[in-house]
């Protein structure tokens, strides 16, 4: 039986390595941090050369930089959208594009020192028509139809870093996730922010997280029906070998924390970001080197949601180095160090990974 499933998994790759992934990449030579979409186009937030926006229907790609007059900042972090606005997290406070009027206005904060003003996580709630920002010091929420910002302090057990946003996702219609540099908050939108005993936190202690490690930086999350997705960061020296492990941990919203790495078959266990896309979820990887204190990109993997089963994807059109996945319905989008990368999932055989065994 172990002989003839051998066989067949070797019959797998090969019909695999037979169908080409369908790549394009674009912006050749740019860094992509990150990645979303309004409906109708795409944006991008780059290390240097200010936003992008790609039209798919009329092929076209527009771009928002001090090379052309049109932006004051290069360096962004951050982005997200809708049909009427951009919202964008640079090193230097936090930017908003009115579509209808063609304009970019900046927003600087006070509180917390100029630190404060590295925004590195943006994302919109549609239902409350809010836009919650992260910066390295404090959470803002801003209220589009007041126009109205409002700081708030995650500081908990006196660890600042609980207090420096990562990563945010929108739950549903009644729940907000803020992973920071140690623990993750729990917010119910039922309920006033301000009052910080209305979130609930969760780090290594009292079982969460398995009780892996020192601390938990959290770098990405993914939601979906039943299950949290979390991803961390991986930070580990020759001193203190168990300060971040990285990993990957699935929630069960209750009691189980189930935790994947390199042991079952993930090729880095720091995680840059997730995606979903129906019974898969993609990670984009990194390992954290001791002697260099860098990351090293590790390309992508999937996690099947029903099998939870790893599976590596080795295929040399990908980058090696993602630090961003978006997608579209029908493109996964990949922000890459050297460019954006366009996935074409619309083939079912191509996207029947489950066929790949290593």
């Amino acid at each position: 039986m172990r002989i003839l499933i051998l066989l067949l998994s070797i019959l797998c790759i090969n019909l695999y390595s037979q169908t080409p992934l369908k790549i394009n990449k674009f912006l050749d030579g740019i860094t992509v941090y990150d990645i979303t979409g309004d409906g109708k186009n795409i944006w991008v937030a780059t290390n240097g050369n200010g936003i992008f926006s790609y039209s798919p229907e009329k092929s076209k790609w527009d771009n928002y930089s001090t090379s052309n007059g049109k932006l004051q900042l290069n360096f962004f972090y951050a982005i997200d959208a809708n049909k009427d606005f951009v919202w964008a997290g640079s090193t230097d406070g936090f930017f908003i594009f009115d579509k209808k009027r063609g304009n970019w206005t900046k927003r600087k904060f006070g509180l917390g020192g100029q630190l404060s003003n590295w925004i590195r996580s943006v994302k919109y709630d549609p239902l409350e028509n809010v836009v919650w920002i992260g910066r390295f010091k404090y959470l803002t929420r801003y209220d589009l139809a007041q126009r109205r910002f409002t700081d708030i302090d995650l500081t908990t057990k006196n660890d600042e870093k609980t207090n420096t946003i990562k990563t945010i996702q929108i739950d549903g219609d009644s729940l907000v996730w803020f992973g920071t540099e140690n623990g993750l908050h729990k917010y119910d939108k039922s309920r006033k922010i301000e009052d910080t005993d209305n979130i609930k936190f969760y780090d290594n202690t009292r079982n969460y997280f398995k009780g892996d490690g020192d601390a938990v930086s959290i770098s990405a999350l993914l939601l979906e029906q039943g299950n949290v997705w979390i991803g961390l960061d991986e930070f580990i020296t020759k001193s203190n070998p168990d300060y971040n492990l990285g990993g990957i941990y699935k929630y069960d919203r209750r009691y189980e924390w189930l935790r994947f790495d390199t042991k079952n078959g993930l090729s880095g266990n720091g995680v840059f970001d997730m995606a979903q896309t129906g019974n898969f979820i993609w990670i984009s990887l990194y390992q954290f080197s001791i002697e260099t204190k860098e990351p090293y990109g590790r390309g992508l993997a999937l996690i099947n949601r029903q099998t939870e089963e790893v599976i590596p994807l080795y295929d040399t059109g990908l980058p090696s180095v993602v630090y961003s996945l978006y997608y579209d319905g029908r493109y996964l989008w990949m922000g890459a160090k050297d460019g954006l990368y366009q996935l074409d999932l619309s083939n079912n055989f191509v996207t029947d990974f489950s066929k790949l065994r290593k």
